[in-house]
């Protein structure tokens, strides 16, 4: 890892803690990466969340995760739950660890504010990027190539779905089409030469084939150690 990876760090702060030029800067991040995004659906959205894991180097910031940590309750069963709300890493960040390793720690740490029932991350994601992580740091997940999604998972993540997203939410494709949707800009839209050989990658493409408009996947899966791979697990330790 080179000089510049090795000065990345990381915080996990309430959303009402950040400063105004924490929001600038998340602000100004989204919007050279996203095209769509303005102030005030940025402004809208962050007001729905509760906590930010934010990344830096030295003074500037190079990513952020947006998080809403709430408890809800399903077939008579209360659930705890992480929402991803906006998320980026610049390029220039993307030889790093940081943000894996620091989401995994927050959302642990996290669990004490909801510590009832079963703990799941429900993730939307438009970039195949971010759908990577799910095979990278998580055993079981949904949707994915390697298995259909159980019956009781996905009435889960159908529930989830339709109680935060409403009419956005499209059950038949598992999509989330937002009225105003952020997409990538330029080249972060498309999947490198090769990269379609991925499996993970290639099941994306299939199931979300309206990604480059921004049309969003939704994902679920249980956050608990024993759902870790190794990788994960070397998230944990290395923190």
């Amino acid at each position: 890892m080179n000089a510049a990876l090795d000065q990345m760090t990381s915080s996990v702060v309430e959303r009402s803690a950040l400063s105004a030029r924490d929001q600038n800067e998340m602000h100004a991040l989204l919007d050279e990466h996203f095209a769509g995004v303005s102030r005030e659906q940025f402004e809208t959205d962050l007001r729905e969340k509760n906590w930010v894991v934010l990344l830096s180097r030295g003074t500037k910031l190079v990513g952020f995760s947006t998080l809403l940590v709430y408890e809800t309750r399903v077939d008579d069963e209360t659930v705890s739950v992480v929402y991803s709300g906006d998320t980026i890493v610049a390029p220039e960040a993307w030889g790093t660890t940081v943000l894996p390793r620091a989401w995994i720690t927050a959302v642990n740490q996290l669990r004490r504010r909801v510590p009832r029932g079963r703990y799941y991350w429900l993730l939307l994601t438009s970039g195949f990027r971010t759908y990577r992580f799910l095979p990278v740091f998580w055993r079981e997940f949904y949707p994915c190539f390697e298995r259909a999604t159980p019956a009781a998972q996905q009435r889960l993540l159908d529930h989830l779905a339709r109680d935060r997203f409403g009419e956005q939410y499209v059950p038949t494709g598992g999509i989330v089409r937002f009225a105003h949707p952020q997409q990538l800009r330029g080249a972060l839209s498309s999947v490198p030469q090769g990269r379609e050989s991925d499996p993970h990658i290639a099941f994306f493409l299939r199931r979300n084939p309206g990604h480059r408009t921004g049309d969003e996947l939704v994902c679920l899966t249980e956050l608990s150690p024993e759902n870790l791979t190794a990788a994960g697990r070397r998230m944990v330790r290395s923190k």
